[in-house]
C-alpha cells in the first residue's frame, strides 16, 4: 500500500494536484482513496459533493472522503468524559453535553491522522492520497504522534501501573483517592492508536509530494521546508510545479512571465537534484471535474511521478522500498577516536541549526522545526565533542567516555 501526502506552499494548488494524482493512479487500475479535511474546494475540483461518513465514488476505482474533524472531536471528547466520569465526579465537575462542544484548535490534525490509519487498517485501497495542509503545518502534524507518545511516557510511565494493586491501601493511608486505573487505560489506548499512526507515517510506501508555483521565492521557501521534512526523516518523492505558462509567447508580458517561471523552475531543479521535478501546465482556468483534471495528466507531469503509478496487473511485484533509519552511526574510533551520527538535512543552513543534549536524548533544531531523539545505546556512553554541517549532512561527533565505555571495546 502506498500513501502520498500532498502538501506545499500556500495557494499553490495542492488540493487540485492531490485530486489529479489520485485520479492518475485510479486510471492505472489502482483502488484509490483521496482524503481531505477541506470543505468546498475539493467538491469544486472533483465536481462531486463529498460525504464525511463514507467515501464517495468519484470515478472508477477512485473514491474521496471529507474528514469531519468537528464530529470526530465531539465523539472522542464524550468518550473520554464517560471513561473519566469517576475522577470528574471527585472534583465536582459538571459534564458537557454534545450540543455545547466546539472543536478545539489542533483537533483537525488528530482527525486526519486517525482517518489515515483507518484507511490503512481497512485493506480496501492500493493507494491513499491525502490532501494535507500547507507544508510547515504538515511537518508539525506528521511529528505529532511521536511527540504526544513522548509526553505520555513522561507523564504516565507505563511501569507505574505495576503499583496499581497498592492503590487501595495507599488511598486508606493517605485519606484521599489515588489516580484511577482508567487514566492509565486511556493512556494505553492513546499509545496504541498513536503507535499505529506512526507506523503508517514511517512505512516505506509513504512519501511526501510537494506542490509549488514557479515564483522567485519558491526555491527558497521549499529549501526551508525540505530541511524540516528531512529532520523528521520524511521522503520527498516528487515536486510538482503548478500553473506553468507556455514558452515562446509573442506577447511581451506573457513572455516575461514565462521566462521568470523558467528561471524559477531551473532553481527548483538545482535545489532538488535527486527528486523528479514535474511541470504542470496552466490550463487558463481552475480545473473543475474529472474531465478537466485529466487535462493536467496529458504530459509528463503528475501522472509520471514515480510513486503515483500503480503496477499493471500482470507486472512483477515491485520490490519493497528500504525501511531504514536515515540517521546512521559510523564507527570512526580507529581513525578519529569518535563515533559519528550522520543526520541528512538537505536544505539546512548553519545559521538555523541548534543542537542540545539532554541526558539520553538529543534535541536538533532546524529553523522553526525541532526534533527530540533518544540516543542509540552506544552513543549514550559518549560525550558530544562537536558537530558540523557539510553537503546537506549534519555530522555529530561522539567521543567514548572512558568511565562508561566497556574495556574490551
Amino acid at each position: 500500500m502506498r500513501t502520498l501526502l500532498v502538501t506545499g506552499t500556500g495557494g499553490a494548488g495542492r488540493t487540485t494536484l492531490a485530486a489529479a494524482t489520485a485520479l492518475a493512479d485510479a486510471r492505472r487500475g489502482a483502488r484509490v482513496l483521496l482524503l481531505t479535511t477541506e470543505s468546498g474546494a475539493p467538491e469544486t475540483v472533483l465536481g462531486t459533493p463529498l460525504g464525511a461518513a463514507a467515501p464517495t465514488e468519484i470515478a472508477p476505482r477512485l473514491h474521496a472522503r471529507r474528514i469531519d474533524s468537528a464530529d470526530r472531536f465531539r465523539q472522542e471528547f464524550l468518550a473520554f468524559q464517560e471513561r473519566a466520569g469517576a475522577a470528574l465526579d471527585m472534583f465536582g465537575a459538571a459534564p458537557l453535553d454534545e450540543d455545547e462542544l466546539t472543536e478545539l484548535p489542533g483537533s483537525e490534525a488528530f482527525a486526519l491522522l486517525h482517518a489515515l490509519r483507518a484507511a490503512h487498517a481497512s485493506g480496501d485501497w492500493d493507494t491513499v492520497v491525502v490532501d494535507m495542509p500547507p507544508a510547515a503545518e504538515t511537518i508539525r502534524q506528521l511529528a505529532l504522534p511521536a511527540q504526544v507518545r513522548r509526553y505520555l511516557r513522561r507523564l504516565l510511565p507505563p511501569e507505574r501501573q505495576a503499583a496499581r494493586a497498592l492503590r487501595p491501601v495507599l488511598a486508606q493511608l493517605a485519606g484521599v483517592p489515588m489516580p484511577a486505573q482508567k487514566l492509565y487505560e486511556a493512556a494505553e489506548r492513546w499509545e496504541h492508536e498513536l503507535a499505529a499512526v506512526q507506523r503508517v507515517i514511517d512505512a516505506p510506501g509513504t512519501a511526501v509530494r510537494l506542490v509549488t508555483e514557479a515564483g522567485p521565492v519558491s526555491a527558497a521557501n521549499l529549501r526551508t521546508l525540505r530541511a524540516g521534512l528531512a529532520l523528521y526523516g520524511r521522503r520527498v518523492d516528487a515536486v510538482l510545479v503548478n500553473r506553468l505558462l507556455p514558452t515562446g509567447s509573442a506577447d511581451p508580458f506573457l513572455a516575461a512571465l514565462s521566462g521568470s517561471q523558467q528561471t524559477a523552475l531551473k532553481a527548483l531543479r538545482d535545489e532538488f537534484p535527486e527528486v523528479p521535478v514535474h511541470e504542470v501546465p496552466h490550463l487558463g482556468r481552475d480545473p473543475r471535474g474529472v474531465d478537466e483534471l485529466d487535462a493536467l495528466l496529458d504530459g509528463p507531469a503528475v501522472g509520471a511521478a514515480p510513486a503515483a503509478a500503480a503496477a499493471p496487473a500482470d507486472a512483477a511485484p515491485r520490490p519493497p522500498l528500504p525501511d531504514t533509519d536515515p540517521w546512521t552511526v559510523e564507527d570512526r574510533r580507529a581513525t578519529d577516536g569518535v563515533l559519528l551520527w550522520r543526520v541528512p538535512l538537505p536544505g539546512a543552513d548553519r545559521e538555523g541549526l541548534g543542537l542540545v543534549r539532554r541526558g539520553d536524548e538529543i534535541v536538533v533544531t532546524v529553523g522553526r522545526f525541532r526534533r527530540i531523539r533518544t540516543l542509540p545505546s552506544a552513543l549514550r556512553r559518549c560525550t558530544v565533542s562537536g558537530a558540523g554541517l557539510r553537503d546537506g549532512v549534519l555530522d555529530i561527533r561522539f567521543t567514548p567516555d572512558p568511565g562508561l565505555w566497556p574495556k574490551d571495546h
